[in-house]
């Protein structure tokens, strides 16, 4: 599996109903693409509690190949001819469980760097024990670590039925799932 995320910083006066009738058009897409467990597409709205205007999209897929395949396709060509071609920052999977939950309507994440004196293999075990005790509750779809061994950076995103308290959460404007019942099965 690998997990996969661009960020797109909207300015502060542009029409966020534009980005969700792109989602609203495009979503079809994404509920059939071959190689990807699960997209969450995400609006950040100033006007609505965000620090900024901004869109984005969390990828859980099965593997590199299917990430590659699709940076390599025409639907990821429209994103870069409509917003510049984004960074994309990639994770190796510590641990993916999920959870009880049918769908998801906020991502919460949790970031940190891991220190050099910390043993990979504990913190891989750590994570799991966590991860399973995340998906566990209730409302939890699911939660994604991983590892960004370039910056070795930890994050945790997790796709909730409601808002995380005391965390910040960014709405879900699109969550497709292609191959989610594939990975719960694992």
């Amino acid at each position: 599996m690998l997990i996969a995320r661009y960020r797109h910083r909207l300015p502060a006066d542009y029409d966020m109903n534009r980005i969700r009738a792109r989602v609203a058009e495009r979503a079809p897409a994404w509920d059939v693409m071959p190689g990807l467990v699960l997209k969450a597409v995400t609006i950040e709205e100033r006007g609505r509690g965000g620090a900024t205007n901004a869109y984005s999209s969390l990828y859980l897929w099965q593997d590199a190949s299917a990430a590659a395949a699709f940076l390599a396709a025409p639907a990821f060509r429209a994103v870069a001819d409509s917003f510049g071609r984004p960074r994309v920052e990639t994770w190796l999977p510590s641990a993916v469980d999920f959870g009880p939950a049918a769908t998801a309507l906020f991502l919460s994440e949790e970031s940190r760097l891991v220190a050099l004196e910390e043993d990979l293999a504990t913190l891989s075990e750590t994570e799991r024990t966590r991860g399973r005790a995340i998906a566990g509750e209730p409302g939890i779809l699911g939660t994604l670590v991983g590892l960004d061994p370039e910056g070795w950076r930890l994050t945790r995103f997790t796709l909730r039925s409601e808002p995380a308290a005391g965390t910040p959460a960014v709405a879900i404007a699109h969550l497709a799932r292609p191959g989610l019942a594939a990975a719960r099965g694992r």
